[in-house]
């Protein structure tokens, strides 16, 4: 069952300016990095702290605020010892299994995200809960920007050591040509938006840093056959481009300790008219098979402008209503 969100009061005495300072570190750090591991929001005037999320994660972050708060009589607090309270708190056993995780919140650089409706709750949910997940539905349902998320919350809180992203290389209707430059930035234009939602999380700067190491990887789907990707993150992008092949390629490279995500809009194949899209075949390869799970987003889960919503609701209703032809895929 699903936790319902609450916010919560906390004050800390006695009111100690450089207590306090200690506690939340240099630009409210040290309180990010519990929200991070919690699935929560802080916020606070003074010793007064509003706590947001989930009943019992809320109330886990209260206990380590108050250890942590309790630690600064005699020590300055550091990450590190943040990491340490978090952990010796045993925090993953005050929450239930998955639900906390279901209802998190994710803090970005532009704010906080929340997951908007039933759908979006539901996608969550099955992220949190299985190894290999579909997001499916037309443009600006969130598909990939709250899978983004899901896999920055994943590398914050250790699970994965890596996070890998992939998106086939084609073209939207368009003949680019040549593309001038080296590998990485021939394949640029087409993981811009992958990139674009990593650097709002994380900043551009960490987000650099973490490339340079390998720890986020952007990569094009034709680079992924015969890997074999262990404790890692998957995200497949604008999956209804992918073949039938290229599909059954990806999913096969999943290992021990990984996730996946697919996303992708079925209304929107830009493959050749000879080619099937991997994405609608899967549906009814994989529809019975136990472990991995399919959402469906429709008009009504559209969160862009609410003339985007309408331009899909038109357009679902124009293909219901027209005759099927036989070219059509």
């Amino acid at each position: 069952m699903t936790e319902t969100l609450s916010t919560l009061q906390l004050h800390l005495e006695p009111d100690d300016n450089e207590r306090l300072a200690s506690l939340c570190g240099q630009f409210d750090d040290h309180l990010r990095q519990v929200e991070r591991r919690l699935g929560v929001e802080i916020a606070h005037r003074g010793n007064n702290f509003t706590l947001m999320g989930a009943d019992r994660a809320t109330a886990a972050a209260a206990h380590v605020l108050k250890s942590l708060f309790d630690a600064t009589l005699d020590e300055m607090i550091t990450p590190e010892r943040v990491h340490l309270t978090l952990q010796e708190s045993n925090v993953e056993a005050m929450l239930a299994t998955g639900s906390e995780r279901s209802m998190a919140v994710f803090r970005t650089k532009r704010g906080v995200i929340r997951p908007r409706g039933a759908n979006q709750h539901r996608y969550l949910e099955n992220i949190s809960r299985h190894d290999i997940n579909f997001g499916i539905g037309p443009a600006g349902t969130g598909k990939t920007y709250l899978a983004v998320a899901c896999a920055v919350a994943a590398l914050e809180r250790e699970e994965v050591r890596r996070l890998i992203l992939a998106r086939p290389a084609v073209e939207a209707g368009e003949k680019l040509g040549f593309l001038p430059g080296d590998m990485a930035q021939k394949v640029d234009p087409y993981l811009r938006p992958l990139y674009d939602a990593l650097y709002e999380m994380l900043g551009f700067e960490r987000v650099a840093k973490l490339m340079e190491r390998q720890v986020i990887e952007v990569a094009p789907l034709a680079f992924m056959r015969g890997r074999t990707l262990n404790d890692s993150f998957i995200i497949l992008d604008e999956a209804q481009n992918t073949t039938v092949e290229q599909i059954k390629m990806f999913l096969t490279r999943v290992g021990f300790g990984s996730k996946a995500v697919v996303t992708g809009d079925i209304t929107q194949i830009d493959l050749p008219r000879n080619k099937e899209s991997g994405l609608r075949h899967i549906l009814e390869v994989l529809k019975d098979v136990e472990g991995i799970t399919f959402t469906f987003f429709g008009a009504q889960d559209v969160v862009r402008h609410p003339l985007v919503q309408r331009i899909v609701a038109a357009y679902e209703a124009y293909e219901l209503a027209k005759p099927t032809q036989p070219h059509d895929r």
